[in-house]
């Protein structure tokens, strides 16, 4: 039986300070989230392992999360930080692909003020280093962005990248025009895979319902077709708009109908082959 793996989600030990980014509204995570909190939660939604996502920009992050994938065997991978500007980038690919679970890296680019820091020569300099080290990358934007991600992923052909929560689409407002002609446009690169993650951050927390969803995955799926596309839950989260389970379940609808084959693919298969899961 396929392996079934949750490819987008987080653990921290909260930290005020460095953990501001969480607001009042989203008080509900101002708390640790560990993997002995997600283990059960994925039992329950029958996934068997996961994929860990910095959400720290530090190498301190990356010893976090690669002793928590190392004592779980659940966590199967981790997407980690590294400085793609620094002179020395090559000294730490070749330092980290001694541990077998780091797979990736990330950056979080929707934070940047420069919107197309991503086309900088220092940051695309990182950028191209990582396929020899045999590293994939995690692609976190804004819909304004996806512009200058198409002519990364396209500058790099044979690196593979990953659009995490399908570029947050501006789902609570309902506009779609423009973020679904820059996916189309992206799609077409082979190299690039989307996650079908963080849907429910993106909508109003209180009212959505699940119709709200479908135009966007709509044209995920239209886009990229089902050998490129994941299930991520973005856990913790997306508790600030309701439970790992109502946010699958919405996932879980839509593709009901799909055949055994696309839906192993979709839950698990696309996130093996992607990051070279053991």
């Amino acid at each position: 039986m396929a392996q079934t793996i949750d490819a987008h989600q987080h653990f921290w030990i909260f930290d005020p300070v460095r953990d501001s980014w969480i607001d009042e509204p989203m008080k509900a995570i101002r708390k640790d989230f560990l993997p002995k909190n997600l283990k059960p939660v994925l039992a329950d939604n029958g996934i068997d392992g996961c994929v860990v996502v910095q959400s720290d920009q530090s190498q301190v992050e990356n010893l976090f999360q690669l002793t928590n994938a190392m004592q779980h065997d659940f966590v199967k991978g981790v997407v980690g930080w590294v400085d793609l500007r620094a002179r020395n980038i090559e000294d730490q690919l070749a330092h980290y692909r001694f541990y077998p679970k780091m797979k990736g890296f990330r950056h979080v680019l929707q934070g940047e003020k420069d919107r197309a820091l991503m086309l900088k020569r220092s940051f695309t300099n990182g950028i191209s280093k990582l396929e020899n080290y045999g590293f994939t990358y995690d692609i976190l934007i804004f819909p304004d962005q996806l512009k200058y991600a198409k002519k990364l992923a396209a500058a790099f052909p044979h690196q593979k990248f990953v659009i995490d929560h399908m570029a947050k689409p501006y789902i609570k407002d309902g506009r779609i025009d423009d973020w679904k002609k820059d996916m189309q446009a992206i799609a077409r690169l082979p190299n690039v895979y989307c996650k079908i993650s963080g849907m429910i951050t993106e909508a109003d927390w209180k009212k959505y319902k699940p119709a709200d969803f479908t135009p966007y995955i709509d044209v995920v799926v239209e886009a990229f077709g089902m050998k490129r596309l994941m299930f991520g839950s973005d856990w913790p989260v997306c508790l600030v708009a309701g439970s790992y389970k109502k946010m699958k379940a919405i996932v879980d609808a839509y593709f009901n109908t799909f055949s055994e084959r696309e839906k192993a693919a979709f839950y698990g298969g696309n996130a093996i082959k992607f990051y070279g899961l053991l």
